[in-house]
């Protein structure tokens, strides 16, 4: 849709009022391309609009640069970037909707407060070197990082315009005599070579970024873009103000050479010694309803009357203090609050339920199996609880594993316990399976093969806390965490957590090729069967279920491994199964080519028989069952973002869909009552109430790639990369607490499925890249 233009005659005429739904409010700076607008949703969503310029907008290439853009911001969105919203890039006047951050640019802090100290520059190069992994790991190279392009926003730096980027792997637009870049940040390569750009070339822009935190100025300063561009290319930086511990690492970057640069991964293993050396600790964003102020340069900052904000009027610099620091203002300001008159509080200090008056629209038509559009949810205003967690300076996980058994999104297994009332006096604990001894060794293994720096993929069953590491599958007293036992697969790598199934242990070894079934007292093997034939496995009901290519599904009994029946489903050509916690069924779904619709059919698992067949509207991948009621997320076929939560009725045939305000990254989902709780790999979470048909609430966790969320029906928790088990209200949103970080020796490496928590009685349980497995006590989250 073409933003639309107020009325009449002069400059102000040219000024849209709307973008597609979007209604601008007022202008944040202007750029190359376009102006930036501050816009707000139909639902108070606050925003900013990028508009290209009508002059440009008529050029078929620079049309082609804005796709690109889009394409770009759209693959990269998440914890290091500004999700994308919305975009319209085939309008008259091409916009692009991304979700506002407050905050003031790199290059706008250094003019109005000078250089950074040494603490806040390793913080800001670990942030921006995460933030280059990530765009990286997409195929997307950036081409333009500099100090503009980078927002400090309250959980650390966000990298954006993506205006110049394009994936690793395409060709280079380019006009004869036309520099594509900022000289004073471009890499050599952009100059000599500027077809053959890489990643790299955003590695060499870091350390000129990182130069000019350190010093105000850059590594090759002229006032003349050819004297830089010479400089660049043949002379030696002049890094002279940067702190001496950095020095080696800027320079490192400011290789001439590509292949002499350090990757993203190297930067924050070297960065990773800060957290002893200064305090790293990052910060959960409180919403705020200020107002928006654009810089010189078109940066974006908050406002409201800054004047009588504490720390003036560049109070948004204050996410770079520590956390002593922070503490500190926080504790006056509360007994400024208690001595004497203030301005009035947000009205939704916690998460409280948005409007519902339009949300009857949100159901689906009473059409079989034909989901309808939702009104999307209001936007829910909220401050979220501030918290600290140590700054993730990595996000991989030693050695992980896609999840490919057992009870799915809820994170617990046949026989879990029932979730009870945490009560008192629960003591926590840590223990570390690989290297603990067990307390009985009959029939299992007295030494194991794991890596002692793996992380540990635990379920619950027969009063156990079962574990798995590549090489290793241990049971743990849920109580104090000793070690009951342990068993090397004779077939070595474990995958996935090990499922209760027919009261006996099953763990999937040798990269997916046996299944064995142990027994739960003692770890001895009772049963093992090659599995390499079958592409998937899953148990459920007493049974395990083996899919095949050919859409076949097989039924072993789970205490004898005796095969009970074995047949196609029709409709599903790749037999991939799903089951959930607390269903005795088990599901098929199979999306059609064009995304268009998704086959879904539930199972008998003891018997094979069909139990209802339906097609249902969109990409759909299912996520959790209630009181015989589906649930699934409706993805982009493209970028598998989820756009709304569906809720299927078999039983009448029906579908409610509830759209998501803002789209939720590549998200894992887990399902409560009438909730569903996602977890986005850019860091949000959020709660879709399908029985008031809106989102509840949403929290920015600033969690890249969390794990799968368990819900106990008070609280949400989920695990991030680092180690850290995070706990936030289920009702309302808030951070309750979270633990410490628990990073090993390999945790730059990344993991296919983060494995999630697991809740046992009065406790939750997981397990950390140190290759330990702790607990702590579920009903004091804040004391963690």
């Amino acid at each position: 849709m073409t933003p639309q233009t107020n009325a009449g005659t002069g400059t102000e005429a040219e000024l849209p009022e709307y973008a597609g739904q979007y209604r601008l409010e007022s202008r944040l700076g202007s750029g190359g391309m376009g102006v930036v607008h501050l816009a707000s949703s139909a639902s108070g969503l606050r925003l900013a609009v990028k508009v290209v310029h009508a002059e440009f907008a008529k050029d078929p290439e620079f049309r082609g640069r804005f796709r690109q853009e889009v394409g770009a911001a759209r693959r990269v969105s998440g914890a290091f970037t500004a999700p994308v919203v919305d975009a319209d890039p085939e309008a008259e006047l091409p916009w692009m909707a991304t979700l506002f951050i407050p905050g003031p640019t790199l290059a706008d802090h250094v003019k109005r407060n000078g250089p950074m100290p040494p603490a806040q520059l390793r913080r800001l190069m670990a942030g921006l070197a995460e933030a280059l992994r990530d765009i990286h790991r997409v195929g997307v190279v950036h081409r333009d990082l500099k100090p503009s392009n980078v927002l400090l926003a309250e959980d650390g730096p966000k990298v954006i315009d993506f205006g110049i980027s394009r994936p690793k792997d395409s060709e280079l637009r380019t006009e004869t005599g036309k520099l594509i870049g900022t000289p004073p940040f471009m890499a050599p390569e952009q100059f000599r070579r500027p077809r053959e750009v890489g990643p790299a070339a955003d590695i060499f822009a870091l350390g000129s970024v990182m130069v000019h935190a350190s010093t105000g100025r850059g590594p090759f300063d002229s006032d003349s873009p050819y004297v830089v561009a010479y400089q660049v290319v043949h002379d030696e930086p002049d890094i002279t103000g940067v702190p001496e511990n950095l020095a080696p690492l800027v320079l490192r970057c400011l290789a001439k050479e590509p292949e002499d640069r350090p990757t993203p991964d190297e930067l924050m293993r070297e960065l990773r010694s800060a957290a002893s050396l200064y305090d790293t600790q990052s910060f959960i964003p409180a919403q705020r309803a200020d107002t928006a102020v654009a810089s010189a340069d078109g940066a974006v900052a908050t406002g409201g009357d800054a004047s009588k904000r504490e720390g003036g009027p560049y109070a948004p610099n204050r996410p770079w203090e520590s956390l002593s620091e922070r503490a500190e203002r926080a504790e006056r300001a509360e007994r400024a609050e208690t001595a004497g008159p203030t301005e009035p509080a947000d009205s939704a200090d916690s998460a409280d339920s948005a409007d519902s008056a339009d949300s009857a629209d949100s159901a689906d038509s009473a059409d079989s199996a034909e989901p309808a559009d939702a009104t999307a949810a209001p936007r829910l205003r909220r401050r979220a609880l501030l918290a600290a967690g140590a700054l993730v300076l990595t996000v991989g996980v030693a050695l992980g594993s896609v999840q490919l058994l057992g009870g799915g999104a809820a994170g617990q297994r046949e026989g879990a316990p029932p979730a009870a009332s945490a009560s008192a006096g629960v003591k926590p604990w840590d223990t570390r399976p690989a290297s603990e001894k067990p307390a009985s060794t009959k029939g299992g293994s007295t030494a194991g093969g794991a890596e002692a720096g793996s992380t540990p993929q635990c379920s619950y069953g027969e009063g156990k806390l079962l574990c798995a590491q590549p090489g290793l599958v241990s049971a743990l007293d849920p109580a104090d965490g000793s070690v009951l036992w342990r068993h090397t697969p004779a077939k070595g790598e474990v995958t996935g957590q090990p499922v209760v199934s027919g009261g006996l242990v099953h763990v999937w070894a040798g990269g997916d090729q046996r299944l064995e079934a142990l027994d739960p007292g003692s770890g001895r093997t009772r049963w093992e069967k090659d599995v390499s034939a079958y592409d998937s496995m899953r148990s459920v009901g007493g049974m395990v279920l083996l899919g095949s290519a050919d859409g076949t599904v097989t039924g072993l009994d789970g205490a004898t491994g005796e095969r009970k029946w074995s047949h196609p489903i029709q409709g599903h050509s790749d037999a991939l199964v799903t089951s959930f916690d607390g269903d005795r069924l088990a599901y098929l779904a199979t999306t059609a080519v064009d995304g268009s619709s998704t086959r879904v059919t539930a199972v008998d698992p003891v018997t094979g028989d069909v139990r209802w067949d339906a097609r249902l509207k969109g990409f759909l991948q299912p996520v959790g069952s209630e009181d015989g009621r589906v649930y699934f997320l409706a993805v982009d076929s493209v970028y598998q973002d989820t756009n709304a939560v569906v809720r299927y009725d078999p039983e009448t045939g029906k579908s409610l869909r509830v759209r998501l305000p803002v789209q939720s990254q590549q998200a894992a989902a887990t399902v409560h009552g009438d909730t569903v709780f996602l977890v986005g790999t850019g860091g949000s979470l959020v709660a879709v109430d399908m029985g008031a048909r809106k989102q509840r609430w949403s929290l920015e966790t600033s969690v890249s790639r969390g794990s799968v969320p368990v819900a106990d029906g008070e609280r949400v928790y989920f695990m991030a990369p680092d180690g850290r088990l995070l706990a936030v209200d289920a009702g309302t949103g808030k951070l309750l607490g979270q633990t410490s970080p628990r990073l090993g020796e390999h945790s730059d490496r990344v993991s296919a499925a983060l494995p999630g928590p697991v809740v046992a009685g009065d406790l939750v349980c997981a397990g950390a890249p140190d290759g330990t497995v702790f607990a702590v006590d579920r009903g004091d989250p804040s004391g963690w």
